[in-house]
């Protein structure tokens, strides 16, 4: 069984950090968006629309043009090599398939923030309806809980989500999260203005197993 890979020590300072590139799990590929992911993502995003729209901001899950979607994308991987934000297209490793994605955030208790400034570590996560309730969320969380443990003054991670979404909020539970607060936030999906906000904190960030 593969393990995801070690990420190596992160320090802070004013060029990117050092986060891998590429992670692999016993079923999956995690690595940066590409533009030309764009032509494959479009059409899982327009038949996911309705699955995805109450849980996801636009800037995410709107489906776009090919052309405006790969802008997006090109947006993310440029962000990932600033380390702004790490968002990771998850791949299938049978078939390449994009069956979602899984991010990694720097954040302060005042919000998302730059890495110098960070004290935790936000994660967060989609997939394609038709690949749901197979563990695939929690396999690509587990191996972004190894990169998180590698960066330097993170000392929790947390995921954040609308308490109606029990699907989700499962993810945290079986990785031992705890539930922290629920708070009202504003809406995503368009049509709630607030909504019930649950955060999940894992206090200790587990160290990265080694790799095989």
């Amino acid at each position: 069984m593969d393990h995801a890979r070690r990420a190596p020590a992160v320090h802070p300072a004013d060029e990117p950090c050092s986060v891998p590139t590429e992670l692999l799990t016993a079923r999956l590929r995690l690595r940066p968006w590409r533009a030309e992911d764009a032509a494959q993502l479009q059409p899982v995003l327009e038949v996911n629309r309705a699955h995805l729209t109450p849980w996801i901001p636009a800037r995410v899950a709107d489906p776009a043009t090919v052309p405006l979607l790969a802008e997006r994308l090109a947006g993310f991987a440029e962000d990932f090599a600033a380390s702004r934000a790490w968002r990771y297209a998850i791949v299938s490793r049978s078939d390449a398939r994009v069956l979602g994605e899984v991010s990694l955030f720097p954040r302060s208790a005042d919000g998302r923030v730059p890495l110098v400034a960070a004290d935790r570590a936000e994660i967060g996560y989609w997939l394609r309806s038709d690949v749901t309730g197979q563990g695939l969320a929690t396999e690509a969380v587990r191996a972004l809980l190894e990169v998180a443990a590698a960066l330097t003054n993170v000392k929790r991670a947390e995921i954040r989500c609308d308490a109606r979404n029990a699907a989700s909020s499962a993810i945290p539970r079986r990785l031992g999260f705890a539930l922290e607060s629920t708070q009202a936030a504003a809406g995503v999906g368009g049509t709630d203005a607030t909504v019930a906000l649950e955060v999940w904190v894992l206090a200790h960030v587990p160290p990265a197993a080694p790799s095989r």
